[in-house]
């Protein structure tokens, strides 16, 4: 079973997603993408962590997901967005090697035995119009890759002020 809960920034994307989680299992699992870039997303990142409690498993991988054994277990993704900006970044900005790796990573886990994913990813086209050209490139690589996942996916939920809306399964 595949979950993607979509939407824009501060939309409530990440709590109901752990919500989600924590209906479905005691014990889920908790993948966070995140690259610790600087002191302000370290901040990040500690806010993150300090909305779960003992009941989450807690694994930080930047890149390669599918080395993680998801078989029989929930797991949360959060987020494809930073997921996605580590394989860009180390790919030079290459949009299609960088899509072409991560839904490569992507195959390898759903592919693992009884797995549920819940994956967190950003609309970010759906705001400003980048204003360099490496910003437009990764708002085309987030549109395709939200695309695949979308078609993967067995519910879709996208967030709007805190306010969850179905829109597949």
């Amino acid at each position: 079973m595949i979950y993607l809960i979509t939407g824009g920034e501060r939309s409530g994307k990440s709590s109901y997603a752990q919500k989600l989680a924590l209906q479905l299992s005691n014990e889920p699992i908790y993948v966070a993408t995140a690259r610790k870039w600087d002191a302000d997303f370290q901040t990040r990142i500690d806010r993150h962590q300090s909305d779960r409690d003992e009941r989450w498993v807690n694994i930080e991988k930047e890149k390669f997901l599918s080395e993680i054994d998801f078989s029989n277990k929930i797991a949360l993704v959060d987020c494809v967005t930073l997921w996605l900006t580590n394989f860009f970044v180390d790919t030079e900005n290459d949009v299609t090697e960088s899509l072409t790796q991560v839904q490569l990573e992507f195959e390898k886990m759903i592919a693992q035995e009884n797995v549920t994913l819940i994956v967190v990813t950003n609309e970010i086209g759906m705001g400003v119009h980048a204003p360099t050209h490496i910003g437009r490139k990764f708002t085309e690589l987030q549109g395709w890759m939200n695309q695949y996942l979308a078609k993967k996916a067995d519910e879709v939920v996208l967030m709007v002020s805190g306010i969850p809306v179905k829109i597949k399964g």
